[in-house]
């Protein structure tokens, strides 16, 4: 079961949960990734399926995997702020949760994946990052960040063929400058209905070769 956590974030409390590695398989967590939800305004919270995919993916890889509601959302405290502020908080959960000399990883799914890529460009510089997820990101709705070109090789891009929310052609406008590679999950919508093991092999198998 994950650990709930109450943190202190820019606009007060956030709620978080932390699933952690499997008892006995590892000597030590390798890393803390965070991973951020969909859109608060549409039902998005740290409880979503993808989300929770991700972190399982992770947690079986040995991260500790840290999810958390955005601002406005369940029991954190503020208001939705069109990502700027969310981008605070994704930062915020960084700073408390993985140590500057501690590996982290940044991943997301839909607006989720728009805040990680906004954090993943503002902490390059800062500090090393792991490794980068971004699941459905939402590059028809927001002005994504462009990844960092030393954290290409880092970075999974995975997006549904048949994606409606978001469609696949919107984030093969934003990769293509930048040559990043884009993973399609053939027949693959939105939120991945009756493929989320295939999603969280795909993140597995990333981390892992990380």
């Amino acid at each position: 079961m994950p650990e709930a956590l109450t943190l202190q974030g820019p606009a007060g409390v956030i709620e978080a949960l932390l699933d952690a590695p499997e008892a006995g398989l590892f000597d030590a967590p390798r890393g803390t990734a965070v991973i951020a939800h969909p859109h608060p305004q549409f039902g998005g919270a740290m409880t979503n399926k993808v989300v929770q995919t991700i972190a399982r993916a992770y947690a079986q890889c040995g991260w500790r995997a840290v999810r958390f509601n955005f601002r406005g959302v369940g029991a954190s405290a503020g208001c939705y702020d069109e990502g700027r502020g969310e981008v605070q908080d994704l930062l915020a959960v960084a700073a408390l949760q993985a140590p500057a000399e501690a590996p982290l990883a940044l991943a997301g799914f839909s607006f989720g994946a728009f805040v990680a890529a906004q954090a993943a460009a503002a902490l390059h510089a800062v500090r090393p990052i792991a490794s980068v997820v971004l699941v459905g990101t939402a590059a028809s709705r927001f002005a994504v960040a462009p990844v960092p070109a030393e954290l290409h090789a880092r970075t999974l891009v995975v997006h549904g063929e048949i994606d409606d929310t978001v469609p696949l052609a919107s984030v093969m406008d934003w990769a293509r400058p930048q040559i990043l590679p884009v993973t399609v999950v053939p027949g693959g919508g939105h939120f991945f209905h009756g493929q989320l093991p295939l999603l969280k092999s795909l993140v597995a198998r990333h981390v892992r070769a990380g």
